[in-house]
Parts: structure tokens; sequence; C-alpha cells
């Protein structure tokens, strides 16, 4: 078995071996005056094929999808265009990363043939990471099968296909880092950059959606503060430590709080159960 693979299944638990991040481990903690919601998250991926192909993934490529627990959904795949998916992947281009998708990347959009759609299980939050690890390496395996467009559907983030097996080679590389652990800060920082989107303009804050997908709560920063790049950064910045030193270590550091609300339904895809931190100006 391939040695990514291998590691992937450990973590996530369906190999024995090193434990994924205990559930008591500084960096999934939550404030002490606040429980998380029992929640949890799940990644909807979604692929584009130039043909019906795309419905019947190659053996190798669906029994990754069913090792790693995650499912191809047959109620909504479609052996036809959806009319809907051109101005869906306008919205979700990734826009923060320079060139992130091409004009074949909107070509391949326009003129898709099919849909797939691949289901997540439910994930723990000491596995969100593992798991979302391993949405990407479905990914990489659906794009070197023919798909021609992918977007996590959960968060509404696309990237081109050039940008995406970047991705998959980046979490490979931080996860040979240090194969002992079961997940590791940069392999979150990968998974995040991958399935999060930011920063979506609100009405006082540049928001964060996606953050879940590692464990993490929300970030929405003050539009006074800066620009939306400015604020990117500081999202970045910040969630880059706390899965390095905790979530707790950064609240306390950069005295900030947790908050439970929420602008979506604790059923959409996008509901953060981790809560969300308001960086105010």
């Amino acid at each position: 078995m391939n040695p990514f693979r291998r590691h992937l299944l450990k973590a996530i638990g369906l190999l024995a071996a090193v434990p994924a991040w205990a559930s008591d481990d500084q960096s999934i903690q939550q404030g002490k005056d606040m429980q998380p919601s029992s929640v949890k998250p799940r990644h909807v991926l979604c692929f584009l094929g130039k043909d019906d192909g795309l419905l019947h993934p190659p053996k190798a490529v669906a029994t990754m999808i069913a090792d790693f627990g995650f499912e191809i959904d047959r109620t909504y795949s479609q052996a036809k265009p959806d009319p809907h998916m051109e101005r869906s992947f306008g919205v979700c281009w990734d826009r923060t990363f320079p060139n992130a998708w091409s004009a074949a990347d909107e070509a391949a959009v326009a003129n898709h043939k099919s849909v797939l759609y691949v289901l997540s299980p439910p994930m723990e939050r000491e596995k969100t990471v593992a798991y979302s690890a391993a949405a990407l390496r479905i990914v990489e395996a659906m794009i070197e099968a023919g798909a021609i467009a992918a977007k996590g559907e959960s968060a509404g983030v696309a990237h081109g296909l050039k940008r995406w097996m970047q991705l998959a080679s980046e979490c490979k590389a931080a996860a040979k880092t240090n194969q002992g652990l079961a997940v590791t800060a940069a392999m979150s920082r990968v998974c995040r950059l991958a399935f999060a989107k930011r920063p979506l303009g609100g009405d006082v804050y540049y928001e964060s959606v996606g953050y879940h997908f590692v464990g993490l709560p929300e970030i929405y920063v003050a539009k006074s503060r800066g620009s939306d790049r400015d604020a990117a950064r500081l999202m970045d910045e910040i969630a880059d430590n706390m899965a390095a030193d905790g979530v707790d270590a950064i609240l306390r550091a950069r005295n900030l709080a947790l908050s439970r609300g929420s602008h979506y339904a604790e059923d959409d895809f996008k509901f953060d159960p981790y809560g969300i931190v308001h960086v105010e100006a």
C-alpha cells in the first residue's frame, strides 16, 4: 500500500497505529467557557467529467474512496451537464492564491458532460485534518483518472487542476516531515488552503468559511482593519498559530474569544461547530 495512503488510514483510525490528535490535545481545545456543538463536519467533493465515464471511477480509485470511509453519492451525481455549474464555479474560484485557475479550467467547466459527488463520513474533530488530507488525495486521484474540474462543495471553494495537484503534492510533503505523528500543522495548513474559502466580505467583517475541516474555529476580521488581502493574511497567520500551538493558547496570547453565533444553520455544511473568532478593529 502507498505509504501516504497508509499514513492517512492510520491517522483516521482505519488501521491500528499511532492515534490521531487525542481529544485532550491542546491543539484542538475549545475555550473553557464554551462547549463544542455536536455537529460533525462533512466533506462534499464535486467533480466534473468530459463524459459519463466519470460516474464509474477506475477500480483503484473506487477502492481508495471506500477505504477512506468516503462514498459516491448516486442521488445527485448525473451523467449529463448541470447548467448551474458555470455560475457555481465562477463564485467558488479561490481568488486569494495567484493564478489559482486558468481559462482552460473555465472552459472545462463550461463544457462538462457529467457530475460526480463524493461524500466523507461525519468527522470527529481530532480526525478532521487526516480526513481532509484523504479528501485531497481523492481529488488528486480523480483528476489523474480524468476529472476535468473539482471543487469543495461544503465550503464553496474551487481551484484549477494545476493548483489542486500542487496542494496534493504539498500535503504529501508535509506528511513526510514527521510520519510518526498522525497529523501536522503543515498538513493542517495545506488542507485549510484546499478546502476553506476566505476572505468573504460581510457587512462588518471579512469572513472565513471551512476552517472546521481542519478542526478550527472560523476567523472574522473587522473590515476597518484594512483590505481584504490584509484580512486574508491575518486569518492565515492566526489559523497557522492555532494549528501549531493550540486554540486556547492563541486566544489567550491575542486576547481573543470564541463566539457561538453563526450565519449558517447547524444542518448547513458551512456551519462551523467549533465557533467563530472575531478580530476587532
